[in-house]
């Protein structure tokens, strides 16, 4: 059964939240937590929309929602992961979810589409199937243009800002990571992934992970999660670009079975805040 390609219509994919003025060259961005689910996207999905928010990393950018005061940009994107995900390249997509034939371009062979995780993603983070039936291409391409290329774009502009402003730019890949990606006796607050090493200087990761430990996180660097498709695209470190990825654990900020805020939320935003103001004046001692 073929399904209709639904409603595009959203108020703006991304949504950039600019400082009243640059004060150091960071760019923090969220690519999972939108949350601007159109009722046909809804309509076309065997789950509703409670599971369907499971893929989220619910209320991320609501943690970093300090950050232009501080004189940073904030790049969200307001569409939801399960409908696309702006952290895999434009063209993942698993052939068997689609009723006609896709173009040969399309990466149809990448452990992320192997796993139902392309770009138009098969399976939500439960594992539950998403679609009633088979897609056209047409949906995907529809989604690629008006959703990934728009956030991309948006996140490409501020970093190029950055560092034409301040010779560098550190990009923060801001996520958030369910408990149970962890072993139980192994939990950590916050894993940092640099890409083992290769989407920024060593001494970028170290400035992040003491600013974290100072305040009182527990950080681990790369296990389970070394970086996605942002932090490996955009960490360019010989040229001045480099990129860290943040995954929060969600047991400090909510409750992963409702999708609500803890009580504890504000308290977290204040103190990422905190460690936002701290990396600036770190990275502004660095060689970049």
């Amino acid at each position: 059964m073929d399904l209709p390609i639904p409603d595009l219509a959203l108020a703006s994919p991304v949504t950039v939240h600019q400082p009243a003025s640059a004060f150091a060259p960071l760019v923090f961005a969220s690519a999972h937590s939108g949350r601007d689910y159109s009722p046909a996207f809804v309509a076309a999905s065997r789950l509703d929309a409670h599971r369907l928010r499971r893929s989220e990393d619910s209320f991320v950018d609501e943690l970093f929602a300090d950050i232009p005061a501080l004189g940073m940009p904030l790049v969200c994107a307001t569409f939801p992961r399960a409908f696309c995900d702006a952290n895999r390249e434009p063209w993942e997509l698993d052939p068997a979810m689609f009723d006609d034939a896709l173009p040969s371009w399309v990466n149809t062979a990448s452990p992320r589409v192997g796993a139902g995780l392309g770009t138009i993603a098969r399976i939500v983070a439960s594992g539950e199937p998403i679609y009633r039936g088979r897609l056209r291409f047409a949906e995907a391409e529809a989604r690629i243009q008006s959703c990934w290329e728009p956030f991309h774009a948006a996140l490409t502009g501020e970093i190029e800002a950055a560092h034409a402003r301040f010779g560098a730019c550190v990009l923060i890949d801001c996520h958030s990571m369910p408990a149970n990606s962890l072993p139980p006796r192994n939990q950590v607050d916050i894993v940092l992934g640099d890409a083992h090493g290769t989407a920024c200087a060593p001494a970028v990761v170290l400035a992040v992970e003491e600013v974290l430990t100072q305040l009182g996180f527990s950080v681990r660097r790369n296990d389970p999660y070394a970086g996605g498709f942002i932090t490996r695209h955009y960490g360019r470190p010989r040229q001045g670009i480099h990129a860290v990825q943040i995954e929060i654990n969600r047991t400090l900020y909510m409750d992963e079975a409702r999708i609500e805020r803890l009580a504890g939320f504000d308290a977290l935003r204040h103190r990422l805040a905190r460690a936002a103001a701290a990396l600036a004046t770190r990275v502004a001692t660095l060689e970049l």
